[in-house]
């Protein structure tokens, strides 16, 4: 009876009785993060260290393949593999070597190594674009993109889908709001109003695509072939190749950034499905969590962009940080294009995905659920709805904010991190069957839990 009587009620008494239980179970976290607090703002030295649905930062301690152990001892399957970074585990003994030997070697001289040969190599056998530059994150890339799209074209725009995201780009801010343009809320510190030269359509919209790319002054469309962060979002069937199409008669450049859709194959969603892009993105996972991205582009825009170099002439670019290109980053991604992103390694990845999402939809199947399941390659996503939505609009109307805050603490809980960002789940190479069934369970627990609220 005094079970029966504790039983939470509502969501709300769900929340707090999660985060009552990881409070308890989780003392040495709590106390670092209290003493971080005095020297790190929110307690952690990167914001959205903070975001997670606990009450309190989860401190780790290690990483090892596909779980991480906290500092309170707790051990953790881990599907958010620091939102891709460590897609293919954590501590991989390649990586690992490489950035030893590098690092006792020179971590960077501002000077090529033999390692930046081989890794242009790769690249552009596996992806399919002749030339290269590096960066240090994916939003240097997105950026470098943007600024030699608008070089080589002379057009001020660029053109982004709503909900997008692209890291740190500014011109990527933008979101619409009853039809209109706006800068997204909670931009902090931007002073000029991006909407004067970023334009935002919705995603599978061609009608307003066309609508959009129909003035001649956009430089590029920047997207992710498949939306990713907003809640997980699929192109409609024919919608690349009529992307590419409408931006080539527009004389606009297709950057496609792959930074998250990576995790389709080997050559990522590219070259799984023949997209053509002009420019092609790709950062975190790359190097194995060693910061560092790169990006590629076409023998016709290379010699663009020569010629608009040519034409401004010497001087500071602008484009590009002193430590993009350092060598440790080199031997960090030669690692992991030679031995670590292996087409045996996406056949694992692809396999536990498929055992994930058959697990996902008999849950939803038993407990008859309104929600659904979308994944693209070793991404999986779950969502609050049925069937799931087709662009940003739709997709904000059923993410629920206090139930994804549920899933996640309720996840937590019970040894099972995903992105807390929504219910994005990856699965590694070295994620083993018995992780993918546990997370399964989970979340059938927390539906038995959620349905009792609701009925």
């Amino acid at each position: 009876m005094i079970a029966e009587l504790s039983r939470p009620s509502t969501l709300a008494d769900l929340i707090a009785a999660e985060r009552a239980r990881f409070l308890a179970e989780h003392p040495r976290s709590v106390a670092m993060a209290k003493a971080a607090a005095q020297v790190w703002r929110g307690g952690v030295p990167m914001h959205w260290m903070g975001d997670w649905a606990c009450p309190s930062p989860i401190f780790a301690a290690q990483g090892v393949g596909a779980q991480v152990t906290d500092v309170d001892g707790k051990l953790y399957d881990d599907f958010c593999l620091g939102d891709t970074p460590s897609m293919f585990g954590h501590g991989d003994a390649s990586v690992a070597a490489a950035v030893a030997d590098q690092a006792r070697r020179g971590a960077g001289f501002m000077l090529p190594t033999a390692s930046a040969m081989i890794v242009g190599k790769l690249l552009s056998e596996r992806f399919g674009l002749p030339l290269w530059q590096a960066a240090t994150t994916a939003s240097d890339a997105n950026r470098a993109a943007i600024r030699w799209a608008r070089a080589v074209t002379g057009r001020p725009v660029v053109l982004v889908f709503d909900g997008c995201y692209h890291g740190m780009v500014e011109d990527a801010f933008v979101v619409l709001k009853d039809g209109a343009a706006v800068m997204k809320p909670g931009l902090l510190g931007q002073v000029q109003d991006l909407t004067a030269t970023t334009r935002v359509v919705p995603f599978n919209n061609l009608e307003a695509l066309e609508a959009a790319l129909a003035p001649g002054d956009v430089a590029a469309v920047l997207a992710e072939p498949v939306m990713t962060n907003c809640g997980m979002i699929l192109p409609d069937a024919g919608f690349h190749d009529a992307l590419r199409k409408l931006t080539r008669e527009a004389g606009t450049l297709l950057v496609i950034d792959e930074t998250h859709t990576i995790s389709t194959g080997p050559g990522g969603y590219t070259q799984a499905h023949g997209l053509e892009p002009d420019v092609f993105v790709l950062g975190k996972a790359v190097a194995g969590g060693v910061p560092a991205a790169v990006w590629g582009v076409t023998a016709e825009l290379s010699a663009r962009m020569d010629e608009a170099q040519a034409r401004i002439g010497p001087g500071q670019s602008g484009i590009g940080t002193t430590l993009s290109g350092n060598a440790l980053a080199m031997a960090a991604m030669r690692a992991m294009l030679s031995d670590v992103m292996t087409d045996a390694a996406y056949a694992k990845m692809l396999a536990g995905a498929e055992r994930l999402v058959a697990g996902l939809r008999g849950v939803i199947a038993a407990r008859g659920l309104p929600w659904s399941v979308v994944h693209v390659g070793a991404r999986v996503e779950l969502v609050f709805a049925d069937p799931p939505p087709r662009d940003a609009a739709a997709m904000r109307k059923v993410l629920d904010q206090d139930a994804v805050e549920a899933l996640h603490l309720w996840l937590i809980n019970r040894g099972a991190l995903i992105a807390p960002f929504h219910n994005m789940m990856l699965v590694s190479p070295v994620t083993d069957g018995a992780a993918i069934d546990r997370l399964a369970a989970a979340i059938d627990g927390f539906a038995e839990a959620f349905g009792e609220l609701q009925a």
